[in-house]
């Protein structure tokens, strides 16, 4: 049975990304999450957590190109990859948006159809990963695909069948990669770790903070 293999690689640290900020790989990487991701490809083979790659695509997001560049990966855009649409919270901290929105907020954590910001519901975001899951990846080619951390939650509760409600549960450092296989219909996830630490986790707007 011929293997779909995916590496799912979170974009390095942008400064609104520190700041939690929704929409925050649509900044350049900062100096530091440059550095993290081109130290990633130290060794002889500079090939650093990902092995070998056949076709690398990344998110439209600046963060997320600059990062594939970065770990000496040739980028191609695939707008599926695209992070949520916030809408009208782009730009804006997690803090601001639940200061001046406290319900809207909730409903967004809580319900995974409502879309209070006027842009993409977190079931919708999930729809359109899952159907590119499912019907974009080649048997037989090892894709290496660098988006953002929520595209990569709710990829893995696409491959797991997990519950919307788990994703929160889900910490995407920077520069995290998650790999996973398809063998038919089934899909197995691996985590590995970076080679080279890039600082603290990176959560879900709203999730708790585990430490």
């Amino acid at each position: 049975m011929t293997t779909t293999s995916l590496r799912l690689v979170a974009h390095a640290h942008t400064g609104a990304l520190r700041r939690a900020v929704f929409g925050a790989g649509d900044d350049d990487l900062d100096e530091g999450g440059r550095r993290a991701a081109l130290a990633l490809t130290a060794g002889p083979d500079r090939r650093g957590p990902l092995g070998t790659v056949d076709v690398c695509l990344t998110s439209p997001a600046s963060a997320a190109v600059q990062t594939a560049y970065a770990i000496g990966l040739h980028p191609t855009v695939d707008a599926a990859l695209a992070d949520c649409d916030y809408a009208g919270w782009a730009g804006q901290s997690l803090a601001d948006v639940g200061a001046r929105e406290p319900e809207a907020l909730r409903q967004w954590q809580d319900v995974p159809e409502a879309a209070p910001h006027g842009g993409e519901s977190l079931a919708a975001l999930r729809d359109r990963v899952g159907g590119w899951l499912d019907t974009r990846l080649a048997p037989g080619v090892r894709v290496a695909a660098v988006t953002h951390p929520m595209v990569i939650r709710v990829a893995i509760g696409h491959a797991l069948r997990l519950p919307m409600a788990a994703l929160p549960r889900l910490d995407v450092a920077p520069l995290a990669v998650v790999r996973l296989s398809r063998y038919g219909s089934r899909w197995q996830l691996q985590f590995t770790a970076p080679q080279v630490g890039s600082g603290p986790a990176d959560r879900m707007p709203g999730a708790p903070d585990h430490g």
